[in-house]
């Protein structure tokens, strides 16, 4: 078997932490029915707390991939962690609503900054070419998070309480953690194992540190994106947060066949995401043309989103709505890479701060997107509304993906 590289072992890392990060994340929502009878909460109230994540997460899309340029990708990722593993371990001892609220905002900020921050990472350690593949790994890997965390929760619970699983799996993330602060380094030419043939192979390194960042002007070329960022958003927080409940309440399921259900949604995203990195790569290589790679990936991922959603929203049937949620899911997952790409592609000397800007449309439309879920089926007593919603925002979004352009390089103002 051949030994990995130092780029291959960065990326792995990589992936592995994007895995972690979103076990952390989504594990709640495995545990949300037992954790609403014990604590006494509405949907409602289930629904802020899901929000609340997305407070700090929202806001550090913005300042969390200039703190990962200004400090590098070493330190913060390992602050980053280290919050969510707290966090993490400490939901396990909330006494109800308010403690809830209050770690998922503590847990918002150790996740806000990380992915810009990775982005910045891959920037350095990825060949040019591979951009959306790394992207689109990475992001696979914080789906096998998302798919495996259902049913990783179910075993955990045969054990230990809803309480003793946030304890375990904080206290294994943080062996990440411990791995991350002995392998990486911020520049590659300055690791041990890196080779000649493996600096020929990568980009210039960009200086960490740079005094200045023009925010407004790169604000307002990466504000397409931002926009388009929240189309997708609005419909990944809804599966990240309310697939299990879904599953769980609309069709009257147990809690293990809610959750395998949700994982094999959920595992479709894995797919998503890996094909749609591939695919953005290939057509990058082919053509040569950007728009082509970028564009048309994330296009038709908003449509055959839009399209497979329909049915669940028409037709009340558990087999229909599994396979057309997990056939939305893929789809919508087709986005994920050549979205996080383009930051990197219109910015590469920003590339934290860039792909930080275009992810604060996913952090805001995970302040609206599960509480207004949450809020709606309690008011209607029905699941139908918030899909709809969903529906229209992948058409909105598949409108304005058509007219980005990754093609046109970010130019610095002089002076």
């Amino acid at each position: 078997m051949r030994k990995l590289t130092a780029p291959q072992t960065v990326l792995a890392l990589l992936s592995l932490m994007y895995l972690l990060l979103f076990v952390n994340r989504v594990n709640i929502s495995t545990a949300a029915p037992l954790m609403k009878a014990d604590l006494h909460l509405s949907n409602t109230q289930l629904g802020l707390a899901f929000s609340a994540f997305a407070i700090p997460y929202a806001l550090f899309q913005l300042f969390g991939g200039w703190i990962g340029d200004k400090f590098g990708p070493r330190l913060t990722l390992s602050v980053c962690c280290a919050i969510v593993c707290l966090c993490t371990i400490l939901t396990g001892i909330v006494g109800g609503f308010t403690s809830l609220f209050a770690l998922r905002l503590a847990l918002g900020f150790g996740e806000g900054a990380a992915f810009p921050t990775a982005t910045r990472a891959m920037s350095n350690w990825t060949p040019t070419g591979s951009w959306g593949f790394a992207q689109g790994i990475t992001h696979a890997f914080g789906r096998i998070g998302n798919a495996l965390t259902p049913a990783l929760m179910i075993f955990l619970l045969k054990f230990v309480s809803w309480r003793g699983s946030f304890f375990v799996i904080g206290a294994v993330s943080f062996l990440w953690l411990v791995a991350w602060l002995w392998y990486f380094r911020d520049d590659p030419r300055l690791h041990p194992a890196i080779t000649p043939a493996d600096l020929a192979m990568l980009p210039a390194v960009h200086a960490k540190r740079r005094k200045n960042i023009p925010w407004i002007p790169l604000a307002r070329r990466i504000l397409p994106v931002t926009i388009v960022d929240f189309c997708y958003g609005w419909t990944l927080w809804l599966f990240l947060s309310w697939i299990p409940a879904f599953f769980f309440e609309n069709y009257h399921l147990n809690l293990n066949s809610s959750a395998m259900f949700s994982a094999g949604v959920l595992f479709a995203g894995v797919i998503g995401d890996t094909v749609g990195g591939v695919l953005s790569d290939r057509l990058l290589h082919k053509t040569g043309s950007l728009l082509i790679a970028r564009r048309s990936v994330i296009v038709g991922g908003f449509l055959g989103a839009l399209v497979f959603l329909v049915p669940v929203v028409l037709i009340h049937d558990l087999t229909i709505a599994a396979v057309c949620l997990s056939l939305a899911f893929f789809f919508a997952e087709l986005i994920v890479a050549p979205i996080w790409s383009i930051p990197m592609d219109i910015a590469p000397r920003y590339a934290g701060s860039a792909s930080g800007m275009m992810n604060f449309g996913f952090g805001v439309a995970g302040l609206i997107s599960p509480s207004s879920f949450g809020y709606l089926v309690d008011r209607t007593g029905s699941w139908v509304v918030p899909f709809i919603a969903s529906i229209a925002l992948l058409l909105l979004g598949a409108v304005l993906a058509s007219r980005l352009r990754p093609d046109l390089i970010f130019e610095e103002p002089a002076g």
